[in-house]
């Protein structure tokens, strides 16, 4: 492949051979088949669509956890029909989720199965009778029940989805994927059975790679960083939650547990915690911020929206210029060095292009630096594309993970630890964490990557430096992703990165 004209073979594009803009009109997103991309299905996003088709959907999860709550009122719940109704697995095919190296994540499993056969009672009582609320919300899930997390609501929301996923993606690929890369394919869970109770696999033509079939989601289904009705929000909105609810009981007997729970100099930690405590005391509160969320719907949407927008600038736009960037360099992409030299070349390589190439813009949101190391870790995976290496996330080694192991075969193990300057664990890491892993894991080389944003950042990494004896080591490489000090700073209309 020559390196003027790269192609990553990152994204669902690239490895189907398809226009961005026909998946764009179609409204699917471009998802990575390298790793997946932190985005989610919102349920509420469904709930509150104007396409009657979204609505259907969010009014068949309804019927299917009514299903499961009328089940688990009667007691009709054997250890066997727990794992068949409340248990799914991973829809690794989507590339959407947490998973830090690939697309393999954990699925719904018995946590989530108990915790949700032992809260639906006590959380859905009334669905479908709703007095406060429009409608039913299967978020009340993560509101009530520990142990159940936006993850887990969205995973549990794909599932349920999963037979109107496969007949959207089987509609695109018909229509624009080329027949040598489709394969017709049986999907499991795809559709509930009511009759039987049941449920049942169901054949699709989809796209296939690597050894698998790729499911397309709709963009204005999606999400990042959390559910419109989640937890965190409900603690911080709580004074105007209950502020706002007109049984004035109701309102003083919430405000009195509350100062009840609280020390006499109470933090805010504290609050929070009382906060918390009193959610569950009183579940009516749940009702009237679910309510209070709805009434916000429009904010959810626009909100929602302008996160993917963001996501696909970030681990797109961005990714795919840096790549253009990164392919001027011949060498970048050469293959069969040991692992140690090719990581080296690829963490200077980025560097070059964050400090030089006009790269850092990579790590820049609306002026502002994204200071997440996850998202950094994501950007660095997603250049490996290219590689006889085993690029992985370490799981365990005895002493806990790393970001990175750079492995082939029996040709040695080089360990990446990537963090920001502001991390306040900054002086720790450098002290013990690569050496410590490098030692558990039996590594021959281990690189700590450090980037900052400030010229305050870059001074106080260069203290700890000094102070630990690592100022000038090889295995140590800053990265000045300054937005101050850039040549082209004032150019952002030429940068290969707009």
């Amino acid at each position: 492949m020559p390196a003027t004209e790269p192609q990553s073979s990152i994204y669902f594009c690239d490895v189907f051979g398809v226009s961005p803009e026909v998946l764009e009109d179609y409204g699917a997103f471009n998802v990575s088949l390298i790793n997946d991309l932190p985005l989610f299905i919102d349920p509420f996003l469904l709930f509150n669509s104007e396409k009657p088709e979204y609505r259907a959907l969010h009014d068949e999860i309804i019927g299917y956890v009514r299903f499961l709550r009328d089940k688990a009122v009667a007691g009709a719940v054997t250890p066997g029909l727990l794992q068949a109704w409340f248990v799914f697995p991973e829809v690794k095919q989507t590339w959407l989720g947490y998973s830090k190296v690939g697309n393999g994540g954990s699925g719904l499993g018995q946590d989530f199965a108990n915790a949700t056969l032992a809260n639906l009672a006590a959380v859905f009582p009334d669905f479908g009778s709703e007095q406060v609320t429009k409608g039913s919300h299967i978020e009340k899930l993560c509101l009530f029940a520990e142990g159940v997390g936006k993850d887990n609501i969205s995973d549990f929301t794909t599932n349920l989805i999963l037979g109107f996923l496969a007949e959207y993606t089987q509609t695109f690929a018909l229509a624009h994927v080329a027949p040598a890369q489709r394969r017709r394919v049986r999907v499991p869970k795809a559709r509930f059975n009511y009759a039987t109770e049941t449920w049942q696999a169901v054949a699709y033509e989809l796209p296939f790679h690597d050894g698998d079939y790729v499911l397309l989601t709709p963009s204005d289904m999606l999400t990042k960083d959390d559910i419109w009705i989640n937890k965190t929000d409900l603690v911080r909105q709580y004074d105007s939650i209950v502020s706002s609810i007109s049984d004035e009981q109701l309102r003083d007997q919430v405000n009195n547990y509350i100062r009840m729970q609280l020390p006499k100099e109470p933090k805010k930690k504290d609050e929070e915690k009382a906060m918390a405590r009193a959610v569950l005391a009183f579940p009516q509160v749940i009702e009237h911020y679910i309510r209070w969320k709805e009434d916000r719907g429009n904010e959810a949407e626009a909100l929602s929206e302008e996160k993917v927008r963001a996501s696909e600038r970030l681990y797109i736009d961005h990714v795919q210029a840096l790549i253009r960037l990164l392919f001027e360099n011949t060498r970048f992409y050469e293959t069969g060095r040991d692992t140690l030299d090719e990581t080296r070349a690829r963490v200077a390589f980025l560097k070059d292009v964050i400090e030089n190439k006009d790269g850092y813009r990579l790590f820049f949101a609306d002026g502002r630096p994204i200071r997440r190391e996850s998202d950094l870790h994501l950007i660095f995976r997603l250049c490996w594309f290219n590689t006889q290496q085993d690029v992985n996330r370490e799981v365990n080694n005895g002493r806990g993970p790393v970001d990175f192991t750079v492995s082939r075969g029996r040709r040695g193990k080089t360990l990446v630890e990537f963090k920001l300057a502001s991390n306040t664990g900054l002086r720790k890491n450098l002290q013990h964490q690569a050496e410590i892993y490098q030692r558990a894991a039996d590594a021959e080389h281990a690189l700590k990557v450090i980037v900052y944003f400030t010229a305050e950042e870059r001074a106080k990494v260069e203290k700890i430096l000094d102070e630990v004896g690592l100022r000038g080591h090889a295995g140590v490489v800053l990265i000045d992703a300054r937005a101050d000090n850039k040549p082209s700073a004032s150019k952002a209309s030429s940068s290969a990165l707009d």
